[in-house]
């Protein structure tokens, strides 16, 4: 896969693909890849979403792994007014965000305290599991700290804690 994004990069440097600006006027992401995902990100132009269609294509055919392209999705960020045209390109869904991804919802503010249930929902289990065992009080504070501070810091590599969140936790 490493060579995927070698090419990527090659691709970014010629200017034919700019990426994605997190921030305006910030470094622009073009690819990330974990395991056996890629994520693409480019201007909603049918010429952006032609160039990704050959990448991958030129991937294949090189490298021998195939694409799965059932799984291939468009995310819009905001209006897309061409949207369905570059769909068409892919041949593939649209998803609209939040979406979650490696466990993590993107696409939501991070000041939401919703984003933060299903952390409070997996403390909240592993409490109740623990409470019918028998420990003593100072064995689930033990456990409490080992074990519960570690859930939600996946969170916090992302999104800041609320105080209503962590007075919750």
């Amino acid at each position: 896969m490493e060579i995927l994004t070698l090419f990527c990069k090659k691709v970014v440097v010629s200017g034919e693909w700019e990426g994605f600006a997190i921030v305006p006027g910030g470094e622009k992401v073009n690819i990330l890849q974990f395991a056996g995902d890629t994520l693409c990100f480019v201007d909603a132009f049918p010429s952006q979403v032609e160039l990704i269609l050959g990448i991958l294509s030129w991937f294949e055919v090189t490298i021998g792994l195939k694409v799965n392209w059932n799984k291939n999705q468009i995310i819009p960020v905001g209006h897309v007014s061409n949207l369905l045209e570059c769909v068409d390109i892919l041949a593939c869904q649209i998803e609209s965000l939040p979406v979650k991804y490696l466990g993590l919802p993107l696409g939501v503010s991070g000041g939401s305290s919703t984003i933060w249930d299903p952390v409070i929902e997996r403390l909240e289990r592993k409490l109740a599991s623990w409470k019918t065992k028998y420990l003593s009080f100072g064995g689930r504070v033990t456990l409490i700290k080992s074990t519960l501070s570690n859930l939600p810091i996946y969170f916090l590599s992302l999104f800041s804690i609320p105080n209503k969140v962590a007075n919750q936790i």
